[in-house]
Order: C-alpha cells, then structure tokens, then sequence
C-alpha cells in the first residue's frame, strides 16, 4: 500500500480481512503490550495484530496459526502511537529524506512538510514525483501548500498564480495550506489568497496561520477569513486567547524559541481542563537542536513541566491526526490505522526503545535498523549548485545610507550608516558588508549589517530563504575567496579569514541541503556556530539569520531579491541593482 491517504486497495483489504478469520497470517503480532488507547485516555493490555502495514486487530486473541510469525513480547513495555510533527520545515541544512529517517529514530513516524524548497529548486511535475516516491519512506510524508513566497521575489506571479497553488491543494500529499505568514495582505484586499484559503477548506484542508504578536481583534478576523490554527503564541496567555477562538494551536519548541516548558507552567494558572486542541512542534529547528530527537522531545518536555504523560502523548499523536482530518488512519493504536507505534520503557521517558514504523521496526531494543537508500537527487532536476558567473571587485559596491541593525537572530531596524563603506576591510568593530545576489547572476543588492560579526572575513551562503546567495564580512578579498570556494564546491557555507578558508559545508542538494545523514551534519551546523560566535556573533543562530534575512513575515526591515523593503509600509526603500 503506497496510497497517499493509505486508501487500501480492495484486494488488499480482503487480505486483511482474511488475517482476522484466520486464513493469512499476520505479519508481526505484539503480545501482552499495555498500550494507549487514545480513544478512552487509558492504558489497556491487549495483543495488537499487524498485516504488512496495518494494524488489523487489537484485542486479547491470539492468531491461529503463529507458525513463521514474529510474535514480540512487549511484557514491562509501554506502547504508544507514532508521533507527529505538524509543521516541520525539511531543509534546515538537512533535506527531507535524511530528516525523515532520523526522526523515525526517535519515533517522529509522520512529518507534516513545508513545500516552500521544491517551489524554488524544481518544476511542479519533479516536486510531485518527489513527494510520490517518498510514500515509499518508513515514515509518513505529508506537506502544505503554500500561498506566498514569504519575501519579495521576482517569480512571484510564476510560482504562486491560480493554476500552480491550486494544483498543490489538490495532491492527496497535502493535507494543509499556508503557513500563512501574507496574512496583512489578506486582511487588507488580497482576494486571491483568500480564495485559495477557502478552496483548502472546501477540501477540508486546514489553513495554518503564522500570527505572532496579533492581536484579538486580528485573530477573529484571520478565524473568520479561515485560518484553521496557528503555532505562533509565545505566551499561555497567547495560547489560551487562541484556544478560546476555536484556533487549533501548536506550541513550539524550537532552536530559536525554547517556550514549551514555560508556557505549560504559565498554563497552569488557566487551570486548563483539556488538552485535546494541542499539538507540539519544533518548527523546522537547526540540526543540532534536535539531536536527541524531535517529537520525543517535545513529549519530554510537556510531562517535565507536569502535564499528565496521556495528554502529552495525545498532544504528539492523536491531536494532530485529528487537526489534519486523519485521524482514521494515524494517530492511534486501533483497528485500520498505519501500524505506526512507539514502545517505551516507561511512561515517564518519552524516547522510545523500538520503534514500528509502517509495520516495520526502524528502531529495535536501541538498535536502528538500517533502511536508509540512496537518493538520486538529479532526477527530480535538483543538482550541485552551479554558478555561471563571477563575483567580481565591482560588485563590492557598498554606497547604500541605511544598513541592517540586528535586534535578535532574526528581526532588524534600520539604522544611518557612518562608516566609509569603500575601503578594502571595515574597521568599525561590529559592521560588516552584506550582499544577496541572485543565484542566477542577474541583480544584487548590497549595504552594511550591524551584529553579525566582529572579525570575520568572509562568508558566502547558497542557503537562504530564496536560494540566491548570502555575503557576509568585513573583508572584500575575504568575501571574494569564499565566494570562489562556495562556487567550486557546488554549493554551501563557506568562511575565510585572512586568506584561508576556516570551514566549509558541501550543500549539494540545490545549494540549500546537505547530502548525507544527521549523523554526519550535526558535527558541521556545531563547528559553523561555534567559529562565527568565536568572531562576534552574539546572537543563538546563526543559521535562522541567513535564512531568513528576506523573510518579509518579520519586522521591520528586511534585504530581498527586489531590494531593502520596509515590512510595515510593504515600500521597497532601496531596489536591487542589475548587474549588467
């Protein structure tokens, strides 16, 4: 079975129905497993049936005939659906197959997916096939649709026009629209994206918002324009308002917003009776924020700060299969659902011993079971970065007045810019040169940014929210020597500093993701953070500033493809410039 919904064919549900009257055998039967039966908030012992990769009965029978089946004693072991990750971005450093199976590990067995990379590196039809071959996986893909770029880009009208969007919408793959971060323009006169709102509902898709800061009076209006949830509190005020709305709401727990556990402690003044409208995330965090896990995590988190473990496990597995209407095929052990199942060693501890994904052990007493193959990327049209043309001295053109002061990682201000930009090396012991130059070689856009770094010479980025490529540094020799090297190597993060190259991270997978398992990323994402904050970044990461520097869904000032934008006023204060 490989259906998107996991529609079982006919013949194959005969086969199962075949299994229960005795004449097939199951596949994998779990005995004397104390699991939780999502529907009665209970832990119940049952023997659990399994056919290749569909739960087919729970209950205190026994097969007829075990004779050839793996039967596994699951006696002191505690049993719990396959957790879910409602909003996760695949392409931190990381792509997403690699990050599939490391969160199978750790018994993230569905992931919910942003499509936002596959509209920037591929055609419709290659991003299809991807998502096609990718049911294959031990863990369930799923993704969004997207409504806008999230920045100002020159494509706009190409990739998310009426024909595209809707063409997304209707993939038995996505199961969501949004995240909806162009919602100041729907709630001003953006008709069209409010039209593809609707139609997600029609299809009883829900519509993910992306609301952080808004107020009550904007929350009803986003509720009654058709936003369906939203992972933006960063408060259990924020988090209660929502929940009285009827907003699904997902708290997040991420590399740049570390909330959960206090928001489930703030929670407790609001004696919060129900949990059932929760969900938990990690919002597409660096690798190496979730290295011990994603979902598990999340879990761990909820029970140390005193939710009730049933809750906390309901938030990870149930409530979000409910959220995404899926809830008769994930998000529980019972009877027609994807054998998708996590045993613990006891309630308290929340990272799984074996994990069964998809009828299949990914994980055995602590032992991962290899399933991983090879994934030819260039058949999708996504290939090493390759630039046709050079970065050359006149492009390190810096005459703009106004940079970017770094509030935070990830929002910036305006501020006069006072040093002599056209020396070789700035001085000025916190400024730095930035550029974003179109990956095809055809504008740029350059001031100065205030808070990145101190001393460093040169960095040059193919990751970013729009895939054109990142400088940054103090030194233009510097910044042209990491360039050359990001160029040669396909694609990257690369730094230079007094005419050496200190590090480099091969991101070959369209300049954006690395090729290669966690394992061997974590070790990178550790050392690129360790050097720059050795050279005067003073921030938590480095990563979500090179990624999101065009962000427009973040105040007040940001660098995109059409030029220095004002958020608030949507004004473009200073255009790029073409570089021929």
């Amino acid at each position: 079975m490989n259906d998107h919904l996991y529609r079982w064919r006919n013949r194959e549900i005969r086969k199962q129905i075949e299994v229960i009257d005795g004449k097939e055998q199951p596949t994998l039967v779990l005995i004397n497993a104390l699991y939780l039966n999502v529907y009665l908030k209970k832990w119940i012992q049952s023997n659990i049936w399994i056919y290749m990769d569909r739960i087919v009965y729970v209950g205190s029978e026994m097969p007829r005939n075990t004779d050839g089946v793996e039967v596994v004693d699951c006696s002191g072991k505690f049993l719990v659906p396959g957790y879910i990750e409602p909003h996760a971005h695949p392409f931190q450093l990381y792509n997403p197959y690699d990050l599939s199976m490391f969160a199978g590990q750790t018994g993230t067995t569905t992931l919910v997916n942003d499509n936002l990379p596959w509209l920037y590196l591929t055609n419709r039809k290659k991003a299809f096939s991807i998502m096609d071959d990718f049911m294959e996986l031990p863990v369930s893909m799923f993704w969004w649709a997207r409504f806008d770029s999230q920045s100002y880009i020159h494509e706009e009208a190409e990739i998310f026009n009426d024909e595209e969007v809707q063409a997304w919408l209707q993939h038995e793959a996505v199961i969501q629209g949004g995240e909806l971060t162009a919602w100041p323009q729907v709630l001003k006169n953006d008709d069209r994206i409010l039209y593809w709102m609707q139609e997600a509902k029609r299809m009883r898709k829900p519509v993910e918002g992306h609301f952080p800061g808004a107020s009550e009076k904007t929350l009803v209006k986003l509720k009654l324009l058709g936003a369906s949830s939203d992972h933006e509190s960063l408060s259990a005020e924020e988090v209660y308002h929502r929940l009285t709305m009827g907003y699904r709401v997902g708290l997040r727990n991420s590399s740049i917003r570390e909330d959960l556990s206090n928001i489930f402690e703030e929670l407790q003044k609001y004696e919060l009776s129900s949990y059932d409208h929760l969900t938990m995330t990690t919002d597409g965090a660096t690798p190496s924020f979730i290295e011990e896990g994603i979902i598990n995590r999340c879990v761990q988190v909820a029970i140390d700060s005193g939710v009730p473990p049933i809750e906390a496990y309901m938030m990870a597995t149930y409530n979000a299969a409910e959220q995404f209407h899926l809830e008769e095929r994930l998000g529980s052990i019972a009877v027609g659902r994807t054998a998708h199942i996590n045993i613990l060693d006891s309630v308290e501890n929340a990272t799984p011993v074996s994990v069964i994904a998809k009828g299949k052990f990914l994980k055995r007493e602590g032992k991962v079971i290899d399933q991983r193959k090879e994934i030819d990327w260039s058949k999708y049209n996504i290939n090493k970065l390759n630039l046709a043309w050079d970065l050359t001295d006149a492009d390190l053109q810096f005459s703009m007045p106004v940079g970017l002061n770094m509030e935070n990682d990830v929002i910036m201000k305006p501020y006069p810019i006072n040093i002599d930009p056209s020396a070789e090396k700035i001085i000025s012991e916190n400024e730095a040169f930035i550029m974003l130059v179109d990956r095809e070689g055809e504008w740029r856009i350059n001031t100065i940014i205030k808070g990145f770094t101190k001393t460093l010479g040169g960095l040059a980025s193919s990751y970013s929210l729009t895939g054109d490529v990142v400088i940054v540094g103090n030194s233009k020799s510097d910044i042209l020597l990491a360039f050359n090297r990001m160029k040669e190597i396909g694609g990257g993060i690369v730094l230079a500093h007094d005419g050496e190259i200190i590090f480099e991270i091969p991101l070959h997978i369209g300049g954006m993701m690395y090729d290669g398992p966690l394992e061997e990323l974590i070790p990178y994402d550790k050392k690129l953070k360790e050097l720059l904050i050795e050279h005067g970044y003073s921030h938590k990461e480095p990563l979500f500033t090179l990624l999101f520097l065009s962000s427009m869904n973040l105040p007040y000032i940001r660098i995109t493809p059409l030029g220095i934008i004002d958020v608030k006023k949507r004004e473009i204060l200073f255009p790029s410039i073409m570089r021929h």
